[in-house]
């Protein structure tokens, strides 16, 4: 991406925690290890912070103005969750993926993103949030900007698995969605794999508009898949350069 590092780093590679900042208010309020978990999260999702870097409590608790002991709850919650893990003597870790993590969340995505488009009732669908995603994702591939075209796509599916009006459902997909943005920063080109999916989430969410539930869903399955694909070759190659 033109003029910035993945995820939000600075020049030398580790991110810039002043934007964390931002949110020590509200845990002033709160003071919640959940609240703390939520904006961490959120950053994982973003690509504010990449597989492999190392979560510096003290930097991380100053940044948000919360205790160690609240952080490190945040971060258990966290590891709960498959995006953090403990590395005994060394700290907390945004975790690296697996070929078998990336097969079984898009197992999952199949399952739930399918089933969300299915069990549709009659038209018209309220596409507020489906839309909103996919404007957001076009604006920024005319920006250059592809961790947010990243993000957007995210949000995208997020808003998807939405329209099943399930708070349950939508839990479910954060945390895997999550976990799959782990997975994006193994393309080494980003704008070669995201850039075809916007014209593919602009033809689902006109399918959609349309009414046409089961032709939106025909076409997220060979997304998915497609998807699935490419990502799986991506690891493997990278498996074969190490």
């Amino acid at each position: 991406m033109a003029g910035t590092t993945a995820g939000g780093t600075n020049g030398g590679g580790a991110p810039d925690l002043s934007e964390l900042a931002t949110h020590s208010a509200s845990l002033k309020r709160s003071g919640t290890a959940e609240r703390v978990a939520v904006i961490l999260r959120d950053r994982i999702t973003e690509g504010y912070f990449p597989p492999g870097s190392r979560l510096s409590e003290e930097s991380i608790s100053g940044a948000l103005a919360v205790s160690r002991n609240t952080l490190r709850e945040a971060f258990r919650l966290l590891s709960h969750e498959r995006l953090l893990e403990h590395r005994l003597n060394r700290g907390v870790f945004v975790r690296i993926l697996a070929v078998d993590d990336l097969i079984d969340i898009y197992r999952v995505r199949l399952l739930v993103e399918c089933a969300a488009l299915r069990t549709l009732g009659e038209p018209p669908f309220d596409l507020t949030a489906v839309e909103a995603a996919v404007s957001t994702g076009e604006q920024a591939a005319l920006r250059d900007d592809w961790a947010a075209c990243s993000t957007a796509n995210i949000r995208f599916h997020q808003a998807l698995a939405g329209l099943a009006d399930s708070p349950r459902t939508d839990e479910l997909m954060r945390n895997v969605l999550a976990e799959l943005r782990l997975a994006f920063h193994v393309m080494a080109d980003p704008r070669r794999f995201h850039e075809p999916y916007l014209t593919r989430n602009r033809e689902i969410t006109d399918r959609l508009a349309k009414g046409d539930a089961s032709g939106a869903e025909r076409m997220l399955a060979f997304y998915l898949e497609d998807s699935r694909r490419q990502l799986a070759e991506a690891y493997a190659q990278r498996l074969t350069e190490r």
